[in-house]
């Protein structure tokens, strides 16, 4: 079940952002994939915790995979699949990495892990795949807005998954005590 969420959370971020106009919230611009990205991050985690790092690698190749394959189906450029591409490998490894590493409870795993790779998504991507170095869909003037607007919302996501993690542990560890 997690791989299937982890995996459906990625298409679905991508047909949600083909199908649906960027979200204007001030001078911010948030695609409405971006929702849904914040999500795949917290499903890699649960996928990390069941299987491991080293399978979880090899999700994460099936899900850039089918990452790249709906993007071009949905239309969209070379440029943008690329960009896309890359973005993901380094920002799900980025994660799975500081996952892996961080020796504190899952919720501040998921919660740090999480912020970094929404960082990483968010810039790389924008400046890859919509500035003007890729498709040209962004003037440089609006990139700022773009990465800090998907940055806010993604982390945004996290807390909120950190919180139910945190509250869910607890809860947990409340029951077998009693």
């Amino acid at each position: 079940m997690r791989i299937l969420l982890y995996l459906v959370s990625i298409v679905t971020a991508n047909v949600v952002t083909a199908a649906f106009a960027p979200l204007t919230m001030g001078m911010f611009i948030v695609p409405m994939g971006t929702f849904l990205i914040g999500a795949t991050f917290i499903f890699r985690d649960l996928v990390q915790n069941k299987y491991g790092r080293k399978k979880t690698y090899m999700f994460i190749g099936l899900a850039l995979l089918l990452s790249a394959v709906v993007s071009s189906i949905l239309g969209d450029t070379l440029i943008i699949v690329l960009a896309s591409a890359v973005t993901f490998a380094i920002a799900e490894t980025t994660d799975t990495e500081i996952y892996s590493r961080l020796k504190l409870p899952m919720s501040l795993r998921v919660l740090y892990s999480g912020i970094v790779g929404g960082i990483l998504d968010s810039a790389i991507f924008v400046v890859l795949g919509l500035s003007p170095l890729g498709a040209n869909f962004l003037p440089w003037e609006a990139v700022p807005a773009a990465i800090l607007g998907q940055v806010i919302v993604k982390t945004i996501i996290q807390g909120i998954a950190a919180l139910i993690i945190h509250q869910t542990n607890n809860m947990s560890k409340n029951t077998v005590a009693n």
